[in-house]
């Protein structure tokens, strides 16, 4: 079941990457970079600044690769010579990076992922790269939880799901109210992780959360 992760997905964007639709060149988004540098007090012609506008704007092509993405996309592939197969699958411990839509801080945790297949199931790295997928957008975890549970049921369709992300904001952890240790945890529970207790019970005490 286990196959190779894409890695040309994780290769940085060159400088001649194509521009987003419809969205602001790269000179622009550059420019906007400088007008912040300006703006916080910096000179952004100093040697240690003169080609930061370049790379922020690389490092957010890629931060926020999702959009480039379909998520469902990873899905698609799947195995049916399972043996009938139809115990419970789950991946914990995914590592998640993603940044909060209100401040576009980073978001870091874990996700855990658990499905009860019907008929199919799909390669581990694909469960991963859903949370990657969806984790390169802007995002609140909440939102987070859900798209990654919903994705999962509508393309496998699967007899349930289970999701649940733990992690911590920067947004409250470097600024604001300032409480670093703090973590985050939200889940979504689809099909019998809803409605059976015991199913939701074995998923809960496979992520160490019984």
């Amino acid at each position: 079941m286990d196959e190779a992760v894409d890695t040309l997905a994780h290769e940085p964007l060159a400088d001649d990457a194509p521009e987003t639709a419809n969205g602001p060149s790269r000179a622009e988004a550059e420019a906007a970079v400088r007008t912040l540098i300006e703006w916080a007090g910096e000179n952004p012609d100093r040697e240690g600044l003169i080609g930061t506008p370049a790379r922020v704007v690389r490092a957010y092509e890629e931060f926020f690769a999702g959009y480039r993405e379909d998520p469902a996309e990873f899905l698609t592939t799947t195995f049916k010579e399972t043996a009938e197969y139809d115990d419970m699958i789950v991946l914990r411990d995914i590592r998640l990076e993603s940044h909060c839509e209100h401040h576009i801080v980073p978001i870091l945790g874990k996700a855990h992922i658990g499905y009860l297949p019907s008929d199919r199931v799909v390669g581990i790295s694909k469960l991963a790269r859903l949370v990657e997928v969806f984790g390169k957008r802007m995002q609140i975890q909440e939102t987070l939880t859900a798209q990654i549970a919903d994705t999962l049921q509508e393309v496998l369709q699967p007899r349930g799901v289970g999701v649940v992300i733990e992690a911590a904001h920067q947004c409250m952890t470097t600024r604001g109210i300032r409480k670093p240790g703090v973590s985050m945890v939200t889940s979504r529970m689809l099909g019998s992780f809803r409605d059976n207790p015991a199913t939701r019970r074995e998923f809960l005490d496979m992520i160490g959360r019984g």
